[in-house]
């Protein structure tokens, strides 16, 4: 069994996140959920906060971890001996950018594989940036959503 990364910026980490992170801790060692610090998006939670809520939400998972970074992924994965990148691929329109990364994730590392997994379909529809809109215009996220991300957004965006 190998080391899968699941990287992301995860802002905020949803049920669609933790569905796959929970199948793909049953097929392999370990996996490490990996928070990039930077983003082209403005998130609505630091970094360290999306880490914090990352590791609260997943801490009933025994062989998974959740880590920040900095860095390029290629070199995270690397300094963890990890194998595989993992993503997640909601619909087609995911695809194209999704596909991109990963033939220059080969490019730098040919010894990563990237395997793409689809959340469950009652997952498929929801993103992080859909959850903070409805979340911010006071809609109710709780199905989307662990309760400690719930209450984070509440504190965040009233």
């Amino acid at each position: 069994m190998q080391i899968a990364v699941y990287p992301g910026t995860f802002d905020p980490i949803t049920n669609g996140h933790t569905d796959l992170i929970e199948r793909a801790a049953k097929r392999f060692e370990r996996v490490i959920v990996a928070i990039h610090r930077s983003t082209p998006k403005i998130p609505a939670f630091e970094w360290e906060e999306r880490v914090d809520l990352a590791t609260r939400v997943l801490a009933g998972q025994a062989n998974v971890s959740v880590e920040g970074f900095d860095c390029l992924l290629v070199d995270f994965v690397r300094s963890r001996q990890a194998g595989v990148i993992l993503r997640g691929l909601r619909a087609v329109s995911d695809f194209e950018y999704e596909f991109q990364l990963a033939s220059m994730n080969r490019q730098l590392a040919p010894e990563i594989e990237t395997l793409f997994m689809t959340p469950d379909e009652h997952y498929a529809y929801v993103s992080s940036t859909l959850v903070r809109e409805i979340a911010a215009l006071g809609g109710d996220v709780t199905h989307f959503v662990h309760a400690e991300v719930v209450a984070a957004l509440r504190q965040r965006l009233g």
